[in-house]
């Protein structure tokens, strides 16, 4: 074969690189705002590597096997399936989890909720015995603390079974099943008569009118009874602040996320249920983020 011929041969060759770049521009012309991260966990995924060994095989053609698994889910990610459910998983506070369209994705903001409890516990304003997490979805606050806080034990709640199953799970791959009790309810009903040194939830904050302005990713495929809280937003929080403070410890702290547009309003419910110490946090983008006070 001449050098003419097999230069043409090459070209034809759909290589990882050559695949990078085209789904990227196919991506991105269907609405992904993180093409590039898209296709690359993606195709990582069907590889069987990690991402960033991609970079050291852009010449090696994949075969058609591999090929074929990508392309269908490039093509579900086109029609704005998230990647985190494509592949199962997704990363949190540097923990693999487990995701189903049963719970929301981990977002990064979330991280903060752990921050600002480890900042607690490191400035000496609490020793946590007991921690409860309320609305665990697929258990990354409880999972990532006991991780974090060998010494704690949990209860972690959901009002969806099925979320809960992931969470279990979630908590069997990091190894932390065996301080960590999952209960099936609404808010405070399963921990009736118990008292925790700390209370963390990230429940559902969003209006019925922003859920309209989500992106199709979230509005078609992420679970709406997580998301939405009513016409304001702040029904679940106007549910829980008032009755949380019987289930606290005296000087337990109670660390909630928030939309920014909601933080000040979360910050007058607690200081108007008698939580002291009321203060905001904000996320990584600098949006009041995290809203928390102590009993």
């Amino acid at each position: 074969m001449s050098q003419e011929n097999a230069s043409t041969a090459n070209q034809n060759v759909w290589t990882i690189g050559r695949l990078i770049n085209w789904t990227k521009q196919y991506l991105t012309e269907n609405g992904s705002e993180s093409a590039r991260l898209d296709t690359e966990v993606l195709l990582s995924e069907v590889l069987g590597c990690e991402r960033i060994m991609l970079y050291t095989r852009f010449e090696e053609d994949p075969g058609d096997a591999i090929r074929s698994r990508f392309r269908e889910l490039v093509k579900q990610r086109a029609a704005g399936c998230p990647v985190a459910y494509l592949v199962g998983h997704k990363e949190f506070f540097s923990l693999k989890f487990n995701v189903t369209r049963d719970t929301l994705i981990p977002r990064p903001d979330t991280e903060e909720a752990i921050q600002v409890i480890l900042d607690l516990v490191k400035n000496g304003q609490f020793v946590p015995q007991r921690i409860l997490d309320i609305g665990t979805g697929s258990g990354i606050l409880a999972i990532t603390l006991a991780k974090e806080l060998p010494e704690a034990q949990f209860v972690a709640t959901d009002l969806s079974g099925k979320a809960l199953e992931v969470a279990r799970s979630n908590s069997q791959l990091h190894d932390v099943s065996n301080r960590i009790e999952f209960r099936q309810g609404d808010l405070l009903e399963p921990v009736r008569d118990e008292q925790y040194d700390l209370i963390v939830s990230n429940p559902p904050y969003v209006s019925d009118a922003e859920f309209e302005q989500c992106s199709r990713d979230v509005k078609e495929y992420e679970p709406h009874s997580a998301l939405v809280s009513g016409p304001t937003g702040m029904e679940i929080y106007q549910r829980l602040v008032p009755t949380v403070a019987d289930s606290l410890m005296p000087n337990g702290w109670l660390v909630l996320e928030t939309s920014p547009m909601l933080a000040e309003s979360l910050c007058m419910l607690l200081s108007q249920n008698d939580f002291e110490n009321v203060q905001i946090q904000p996320d990584f983008a600098g949006n009041p983020r995290i809203v928390y006070g102590q009993r």
